[in-house]
């Protein structure tokens, strides 16, 4: 699966998009047909500590799965993505498997 990382008004270093990319990478592991992955990280001038948003979009044959999240850090935010990810693709895949039936 291809992941595409874009940091806006920043440049991520290394280490953070290999963390993306195994992170994400995983997701296949739920959903055999993910044709790729985009990831979007900002930081929000404001004074509050949760300042890192996150938004990763999963695009499957016929369906696009969309997740924002606001937290401290761009690594804590992938991760509570993909876990918010994990449930909308094995849904996604018990109603293909719904529909079949």
């Amino acid at each position: 699966m291809k992941v595409f990382t874009q940091s806006v008004n920043f440049s991520a270093d290394k280490k953070l998009i290999d963390y993306i990319e195994k992170k994400v990478g995983g997701l296949e592991k739920f959903h055999d047909k993910i044709v790729d992955a985009e990831v979007f990280l900002k930081v929000q001038k404001t004074s509050e500590k949760e300042n890192k948003i996150t938004e990763v979009k999963i695009n499957i044959p016929g369906d696009e799965l969309m997740v924002k999240k606001q937290c401290k850090t761009f690594e804590e935010g992938v991760s509570v993505s993909v876990e918010s990810l994990k449930r909308q693709l094995q849904k996604s895949k018990e109603k293909k498997k719904d529909a079949l039936v």
